[in-house]
């Protein structure tokens, strides 16, 4: 059955029907508090991420996603308050401006979990989207089971009137499934986008940089034509052309970076590379 769509929803989709769109990643080195941090001043890390953002931006990127990257081990859920406001100075402090055409998109997913941290972060540093990695059902993870909680991100949203869009994963990377039927897609992404009002989806592959499944693609842009749909793991040069075929757009991370490491800066090169071979397919973005 389909559902009406909210103000929200419905400027967001239109973002995604006009053009393919392409976000880079902003990942972040530890923070404090992190087993990671080794002392580097709020500054530096702030200057680093401005650093990624800008050549993302400057590449011909349509937005980026802001991600606690760096922090691993994760909390399953809610994080520490802290590293909410060190990411909202952070998502402050990077730029807002595209080389050419529209706003850029900006989000945040606060991992591993914590859907409504990353609602508040967005809403007090003005930001378009969040990413949840486990909006509905349950998923065995390196963290534990972590079950969604898309009631009480929904509520959240509408309590705080935070015109902020909610991109949710399809069998999230690192996990898997709990329950019968649960690792169906097509089933997946139905309740995502029908009883978890998911604003967009994405698929990846099984880990970090892994590429995706095209056919778990096209099974959920078959199940759920009307929502926009991105490819978020593993999408290169070479393969964003055939990806972009069957998905309204791509999150872009580990390809992007120096040597293909997840860990290094944003390399400008490997952005250009990417979006030229994109629009050599489709033509303008954003």
């Amino acid at each position: 059955m389909a559902r009406p769509s909210s103000s929200i929803e419905t400027a967001f989709r239109e973002r995604f029907t006009r053009d393919r769109v392409l976000l880079g990643m902003v990942h972040l080195p530890p923070l404090p508090g992190s087993p990671g941090y080794r002392g580097e001043p709020i500054d530096s890390l702030i200057s680093r991420a401005r650093s990624d953002a800008e050549a993302l931006l400057d590449g011909g990127m349509d937005g980026y996603v802001i991600e606690n990257f760096g922090d691993a081990p994760f909390f399953k859920e809610r994080v520490p308050p802290h590293v909410l406001t060190l990411m909202t100075r952070i998502a402050l402090s990077l730029p807002r401006e595209a080389v050419g055409g529209d706003k850029p998109l900006i989000g945040v997913n606060v991992l591993r979990n914590d859907a409504c941290g990353a609602l508040a972060v967005a809403m007090a540093a003005g930001l378009d989207f969040i990413r949840v990695n486990v909006h509905c059902g349950a998923m065995a993870t390196d963290q534990g089971i972590i079950e969604g909680r898309a009631a009480e991100t929904l509520r959240d949203r509408t309590a705080l009137a935070a015109p902020v869009s909610i991109l949710t994963d399809v069998l999230v990377k690192h996990a898997a499934p709990l329950g019968s039927g649960a690792d169906d897609p097509a089933i997946v992404a139905r309740d995502l986008a029908e009883r978890g009002r998911a604003d967009g989806l994405i698929v990846t592959g099984r880990a970090t940089g892994e590429p995706l499944d095209l056919a778990r693609l096209l099974a959920v842009r078959k199940a759920v034509p009307g929502l926009p749909l991105l490819a978020g793991s593993g999408v290169t040069a070479r393969s964003v052309g055939k990806i972009l075929e069957f998905a309204d757009g791509a999150i872009v991370g580990t390809s992007l970076k120096e040597a293909g490491d997840g860990r290094a800066p944003v390399d400008p090169k490997r952005v250009r590379d990417l979006v030229r071979a994109a629009r050599r397919r489709f033509g303008g973005f954003g």
